[in-house]
C-alpha cells in the first residue's frame, strides 16, 4: 500500500451511503449497501461482473436512481426533496469505461463544455482551466486532435482531464481500463496514480488488482449485491475474512 502521509487529511465524510437498494423491474442489483468515503480516500471496488460495483458508482453519482435508502453528501441526504442535484453532480466527477467523448469535438473542447454550460464560466477560464488538466496528464500537444485521431489510452486521459476540469470533490472511475489495448492501460494507471498521490478523493471500480494494492487506501470487495468484505490492501489480498473473497482472488489472481 502506498506511503499516506502526504495526503491524511480524512477526517471529514464527503460521501455516505446507507442501506442503498436498486432494482431494475424484480431484478435486486444492489441489497442493502452501507458505504462511506473520507476526504483524501481511494477506495478501489473489486468483484465478478454482475455483482453490482458499476450500478453503485451510478448510483453514487445519480446516473441511476436508488430505489430506496440514504446518499449524503457532507452530511445532507442528496435524495430528499428540494436537494441542488445539479451542484452534487458538478462535485463528483466520473470516468468511464467507454471514455464517453464528444466525438465532434477537440481534446480542449471536451474539457471546456462541461465548465461552460454547467458552471457558467466564461470561456477564457474554461480553456485555462483545461489546459491545466490536459497538461497534467501528458495530453497539451494534443489539444487540437479530435477522440477518431487518439488512441485508447490517448483518450482516457482526455476523459481524466475533462472531468477534473470540473474541479469535483471525488472523482468515480469504473473500469477505466477495461476497454484499453494491454499497452495502454499502464499510462492511464500512472495518471490516476499521480491523482492520488495528489491527495483527490477517488472511488475506482477496477480489476486491476495490484492497482488495488498499491494504490488504495481501502478495498471494498462486492458479491451479489452486497459488500461482502471491506478493509486495507494488505488484509483483503493476504488474509481476507470471507471465503466468497478467497475464492475470487484465488481466481483473478492465478489467471
Amino acid at each position: 500500500m502506498r506511503e499516506m502521509v502526504s495526503r491524511m487529511n480524512i477526517d471529514s465524510t464527503i460521501i455516505e451511503v446507507r442501506d442503498l437498494h436498486k432494482y431494475f423491474q424484480k431484478n435486486e442489483i444492489l441489497k442493502g449497501i452501507d458505504f462511506s468515503v473520507k476526504k483524501g480516500e481511494v477506495i478501489s471496488i473489486i468483484g465478478a461482473s454482475g455483482s453490482g460495483k458499476s450500478t453503485l458508482l451510478r448510483c453514487i453519482n445519480l446516473l441511476e436512481w436508488p430505489t430506496s435508502g440514504s446518499i449524503f453528501f457532507h452530511g445532507e441526504n442528496i435524495l430528499e426533496h428540494g436537494f441542488d442535484l445539479a451542484i452534487y453532480r458538478s462535485k463528483m466527477g466520473m470516468v468511464f469505461q467507454q471514455f464517453n467523448l464528444f466525438n465532434n469535438l477537440s481534446a480542449l473542447a471536451n474539457c471546456v463544455v462541461g465548465q461552460v454550460k454547467v458552471q457558467k464560466k466564461h470561456k477564457d477560464e474554461a480553456v485555462k482551466t483545461a489546459m491545466k488538466y490536459l497538461e497534467a496528464v501528458g495530453m497539451g500537444q494534443y489539444i487540437n486532435a479530435r477522440p477518431h485521431q487518439l488512441s485508447g489510452g490517448q483518450k482516457q486521459r482526455v476523459a481524466i482531464a475533462r472531468a477534473m476540469s470540473m474541479e469535483p470533490e471525488a472523482l468515480l472511475f469504473d473500469e477505466p481500463t477495461s476497454s484499453l489495448d494491454p499497452e495502454m492501460v499502464g499510462e492511464v494507471l500512472k495518471v490516476i496514480n499521480d491523482l492520488a498521490n495528489a491527495g483527490l478523493t477517488m472511488i475506482v471500480v477496477t480489476h486491476e488488482m495490484q492497482f488495488c494494492q498499491e494504490v488504495s487506501d481501502r478495498v471494498c470487495f462486492m458479491s451479489d449485491g452486497v459488500i461482502e468484505e471491506e478493509d486495507i490492501p494488505s488484509v483483503i489480498f493476504n488474509k481476507p475474512k470471507s471465503e466468497r473473497t478467497r475464492t475470487f482472488l484465488n481466481r483473478v489472481m492465478n489467471d
